[in-house]
Parts: C-alpha cells; structure tokens; sequence
C-alpha cells in the first residue's frame, strides 16, 4: 500500500507555488510520488477513500524536496579514516541531504578510470544512507579513460588546475589550460556531448608569494599565498574554452573571490555554458573572524574578507551569476589538519585545506541568509531560493533534474522535513562525520532537520536515528540523445 506525507507546510519547489501549502504526498510502494494532495480538503477526501499503509503527519515543519549537494569528498577507498561512506551518508541524511556526489580526487584510488570507479561503488554498496553519485577525475595521462568513464555512469568529469596537497596531489595531479582543452577537443571528435567537466579554478601563480615562517599560525600568512588573482586567472581561461566549444558545459566549483564574476557573467551572456558554485564557509565564514592556529578554517580557495562576502551573495539572486551552493566537504584526521599537539598544531601552510560542513550546511546557509539573498535586499533568503539553490540547480547540473529535485508525479520521494525556526548550537561531538574538527563549533545556528526520507523510507530521524542504509549508487547510462539513469 501507499504511504501518505502530510504537512501544513510543504514547499513542491516544481513553479507552481512559491509559497507552501498545506497537502499531502502519496508514495508508491517504489518510492515514487503517485499524488500530490494541493489542500487539506483533497487529504481528507483521499483518507476517506483510500487506505494508506502509514500516515506520517509532520504538522507545521517544512517539507521539501530532499538536498542535494553535488561537491563532496568521500574518501573511501583508502582514507576511510579522513570521511567514509558511512559516516558521509549519516551526515548527509542528519543535514536533509537525499542525494550526494562524490568527488573523485581523495580516494586511494582516485576515481580515474573505470575500474577505479567500480572500486567505488563496490565499497558504497549496502552502506549508503543516501544515494550517491560520482564524478570521474582528469589527470595527466587518463585521456583514454574520459569517455568509458561517461559511458560506466558518472555523472561528469572533474579536474583542478592548481595542484592539490598532499598526499592527494601525488595520485591525483592537477592539469593546465592546454591539455584541458585538449581533452575538450578529443570529446567533441568522439561526438561524446553529455556530461558537464568541472573544475577546481585556481591557476598556480607565476611567482610564489614569500611567506613569513615565522607567523604560519596566523591566518593572513596562509590566505596571502592564495590571492584572488588565482582564481580570476583561471575563470578567463574557462571562459575562453567555454566560449569556444559552446556544446561543452563548464562548471567552476568552490569559487570563493568576487573578483571573478564579472568574467563568468560576460561568458554566460556571450552565450558560453559556463556555470558557477560557492560554498556555506565562503557566504558564513570571513578571514577577520579565523582565530590563532584555526586550522578547521583553511580551504582551497580561501575563506575571504566580508566586503567579498558580501558581493557573493548579491550573485546569489535568481538569475545571478552563482547558480547554485555546494558544501566541498572534505575534512581530513587531526594530524593532517595540524589540530594535534606539539610544534606542528595550527601551521596553516601544512594544514590539510578542506571544510567540515556536509552535516551543516542547510542552518549555516540558512542563518547567514537571513536578511539578504532573496529576490530584494530587503528579503532573506527564501524557501524557494534555497530550493533553487541546493537542490534544483544541483540536480540540473548532475543530470538528475527527471526524477529528483522537486515534489511532483513520478519523481522520487525524497524529502528533507525541518524546521526554519528552531535553533541549536553547534556540538563537534554530535556531528556524524569520521572526523569532527568544523569551523562552526560552538555557533548558533537556526534550521533544525527533523527528518530526512529516501523514496518514502525515513533514513533519518531526530530523535530516533537512522534506519537502514537504504541509498542507492546513482549511475547515468548514456546515449547520444537520451539519458537514463539506473539506481542500483
């Protein structure tokens, strides 16, 4: 029998209401939305009618399409200490996330090659609370690999153009601009049109910044050796490509400098398809406010000044030049982020860069939007921006937008039940995490995420837990025209 979702406040994200209703949702015993109930009148005549195996009533919490976050580290294979599938998909679930991708470069190995990748979803198989789909990695030497990995189902390719740290940049080394477009030519002459590329976009400095030894536990002694002009640098040479292989979406990741959107804005108009994400920290978090050997707050690019901040946000209106947020989570143990005792803690020049904010990122999105964001200064961010933001344009992006990023008839039943209003305060210890070092310890937040559910089933509940790993491996078959995707 059916199962039957009710709520005074359920936000369908599908254009026809910007405001929630007060209905309820039928799923499948598939897990697949069978019917809409747009009024409590339509509830009650169904219940009248129709018996339903369960009834959940959610009362005045917000019911929406479930999350999706398309930049996330998971580090198994290999660095199953640093984040795993386990602990990822808890925290994914435990933050209203239903559907995560996974980066392929922290993994041992990383996702670089086919067989690379079916390591990764043997591993993910049977443990995965959410469902999970994977990026295939660029790097030097793998050309020959890009289209199987398209062909095997992930759900794009990824590649940096600055190198990362180690150990990762050792197994997974950055490109530069002529061998990505390169790999831009070799595509288009194996007629291979579906899949978005990328890309980590910082170019290396022609001239290393000097930095001061003798100050590597203070902040600015990082953030000066990562300048915005990083980041410009490498936004034109995007913009270029994607201006001259208009069929080929290019996607920016983790931009964090205001500096670039002025470029990324002039491509997008001349018509290249150029798209643009930041992350919770670069819209949360700014340089004045990381303290002595904070460490849990360095990343690549670096979190920036408020006056910065501020400018990302205004780029976050609908229709704005960042079309969506994405966390980048990748935390690492506490000996790579220098956070353990002796001589080493707080180096920000060793430290592993990586934020961990998986498990957060919907109350820290939330709270800094307060007051801004929306269609008009004057607003805070909206429901509906927040829908477009972390769930619609992640899914248009992944190619996931038939059968998930809204509450409509025949999409997945996929739901992140929370409440806007409730607060709490930040508790290292009560994130589900592998590691659990985060920039947000001890902040107060508003959104609280009471339920999370798969396709009907409640992966996870507030005060309950998680039920079964339920998620599903997300693979996108492929041909010319259509695009299916099998979820095993």
């Amino acid at each position: 029998m059916d199962l039957l979702f009710l709520s005074r406040r359920i936000f369908l994200g599908d254009g026809s209401h910007e405001a929630p209703l007060h209905g309820g949702i039928v799923v499948d015993t598939q897990g697949i939305i069978r019917l809409v109930l747009r009024s409590p009148q339509e509830v009650n005549s169904y219940l009248y009618n129709i018996e339903s195996e369960a009834v959940y009533d959610f009362g005045d919490l917000v019911l929406m399409p479930g999350l999706i976050d398309a930049n996330v580290h998971i580090n198994e294979p290999g660095r199953k200490d640093w984040e795993g599938f386990v602990t990822a998909t808890k925290a994914a679930a435990a933050g209203g996330f239903t559907t995560i991708i996974d980066r392929p470069s922290n993994a041992s190995p990383p996702t670089i090659s086919v067989a690379s990748l079916k390591a990764k979803t043997a591993t993910a198989r049977g443990k995965i609370y959410v469902d999970v789909g994977f990026w295939g990695g660029i790097v030097p030497g793998n050309g020959d690999q890009l289209a199987p990995l398209l062909a095997a189902g992930v759900m794009g390719l990824q590649c940096t153009l600055c190198g990362s740290a180690p150990p990762v940049g050792e197994e997974f080394p950055s490109i530069d601009g002529a061998l990505l477009e390169e790999i831009l030519q070799r595509l288009e002459a194996e007629n291979e049109d579906e899949g978005v590329i990328a890309v980590h976009a910082e170019l290396p400095l022609a001239v290393d910044i000097p930095v001061d030894d003798d100050a590597t536990k203070k902040y600015d002694s990082f953030l000066v050796t990562r300048p915005p002009a990083m980041e410009v640098a490498a936004m034109q040479q995007l913009s270029r490509l994607a201006q001259r292989y208009p069929r080929r979406r290019l996607h920016a990741l983790n931009v964090s400098s205001a500096e670039v959107l002025t470029t990324a804005e002039a491509c997008q108009r001349a018509g290249g398809q150029l798209t643009v994400e930041t992350c919770p920290h670069y819209l949360a978090l700014s340089a004045e406010e990381v303290p002595e050997c904070g460490t849990e707050f360095k990343t690549w690019p670096p979190i920036r000044e408020r006056s910065n901040q501020e400018r990302l946000w205004r780029a976050l209106r609908p229709g704005g030049v960042i079309r969506m947020i994405a966390s980048d989570h990748s935390p690492a143990t506490p000996g790579v982020r220098c956070l353990t005792g002796g001589r080493g803690r707080g180096n920000f020049l060793k430290a592993w860069p990586g934020i961990n904010s998986l498990q957060l990122s919907l109350p820290v999105v939330w709270t800094a939007g307060g007051g801004r964001g929306g269609a008009r200064d004057d607003l805070p961010l909206s429901l509906a921006d927040l829908h477009r933001l972390m769930c619609w344009q992640p899914a248009e992006l992944c190619g996931l937008d038939r059968f998930k990023g809204r509450i409509t008839e025949g999409y997945d039943g996929d739901f992140c039940i929370w409440s806007p209003e409730e607060e709490f305060t930040v508790a290292p210890e009560e994130l589900y995490t592998a590691t659990k070092a985060t920039p947000y310890a001890g902040r107060r937040l508003r959104g609280v995420v009471h339920a999370t559910v798969v396709r009907g089933l409640h992966v996870y509940q507030q005060f309950e837990g998680f039920g079964q790993p339920l998620g599903k491996v997300l693979l996108r078959k492929s041909s010319r025209k259509v695009v299916k995707f099998v979820r095993m």
